[in-house]
């Protein structure tokens, strides 16, 4: 557990100056990876992490995930740049297929070919490599380059993936795959060896790819009212993740009940139907104390870091200062 990283992400729904007061203090507090979630409908992450640079000098920095169906290789590559030349070279590359698309009108066809061809044409681009690259989803003609000067290096990429061809392709592409919505111990085991099939064929290590969990966290000192307020965050994509989690089986039609619950808007009722042992598998939540052991039973499991993702506490403030006050020292 030593080695093993925690990250802390926020969400792009801030004013301009706050994304800098809670980097600052996450660096502060001993955190070593900030991110900003892509959500669909969020703002862009991009300047959140431009303000999250200028206000930090340690901590890794990167959007978890940016999407290959909603920008171009070359924009992500642009952004990527710019963001790593803001922050002296601690820029990450965070990639994921993403969910609930269809409401912009995008179908989501081939998304390996996509996540593919979008690291490999970054890359290329980052690199300064003006060989060209043809893929199914993405090409990139030869001669074509960035026009400004590049830090000449290439960060680290995180693939977002449940699937196992998903775990498969970071296990041969990349250095982190992360499973977004995740608290569960369990699935650790069941990722590395997805992602060993990967970096087995190709040539890898497995030991190179770090695998990393995320999910809503809600910390106070009032655990029940923490729990409670999890539950209704997770509730929102509860349906989703836990078809995909591959050691939990819900209820019959209960995945179905949360589904009409949320469409109706009525998230808390929804949330109040989670039992605590699937809360737990979702969601960090309760006092620091609870927080603190059900992350590490995730790093003991094999992880190779883990994201404190928001709400964080009842308030942003708060549960950040928590986060890094008395759950972060529990964990080193």
């Amino acid at each position: 557990m030593g080695t093993a990283e925690i990250g802390i992400a926020f969400q792009a729904d801030k004013p301009p100056g706050r994304y800098g007061e809670l980097a600052a203090a996450a660096e502060a507090y001993g955190f070593d990876v900030v991110s900003v979630f892509a959500d669909l409908l969020d703002q862009p992450p991009l300047p959140a992490l431009l303000e999250m640079a200028r206000a930090t000098s340690r901590v890794r920095l990167g959007a978890a995930c940016l999407n290959p169906y909603t920008q171009h290789p070359y924009e992500i590559a642009g952004g990527l740049a710019a963001l790593d030349a803001a922050c002296g070279g601690r820029a990450y590359l965070g990639l994921a297929r993403g969910a609930w698309l269809e409401a912009i009108g995008i179908e989501q066809y081939h998304p390996l070919d996509y996540l593919r061809d979008t690291a490999a044409i970054v890359r290329a681009m980052l690199s300064g490599d003006e060989r060209g690259y043809a893929g199914p989803a993405y090409r990139l003609a030869p001669g074509v380059r960035l026009r400004y000067p590049l830090l000449g290096r290439l960060p680290p990429l995180l693939l977002g993936t449940w699937g196992p061809r998903g775990a498969a392709l970071g296990g041969e592409i990349a250095d982190e795959v992360k499973v977004g919505g995740s608290a569960n111990s369990a699935v650790v085991p069941v990722i590395r060896d997805r992602v060993r099939v990967g970096a087995l064929a190709a040539g890898r290590s497995p030991a190179e790819v770090a695998v990393v969990l995320g999910a809503v966290t809600v910390v106070d000192r009032d655990g029940a009212a923490a729990r409670r307020r999890a539950r209704t965050e997770v509730a929102r994509y509860l349906a989703v993740v836990a078809d995909l989690d591959p050691t939990t089986e819900l209820p019959d039609g209960f995945a179905g009940r949360l589904r009409d619950l949320v469409a109706a808007g009525r998230d808390a009722a929804a949330g109040a139907l989670i039992p605590d042992e699937v809360l737990d598998r979702f969601a960090f939540s309760g006092t620091p104390a609870q927080v603190a052991g059900q992350a590490r039973r995730v790093l003991e499991a094999g992880a190779g870091r883990i994201d404190f993702g928001a709400p964080h506490g009842l308030s942003d403030a708060e549960g950040v200062a928590l986060l890094g006050t008395e759950v972060l020292p529990r964990l080193r």
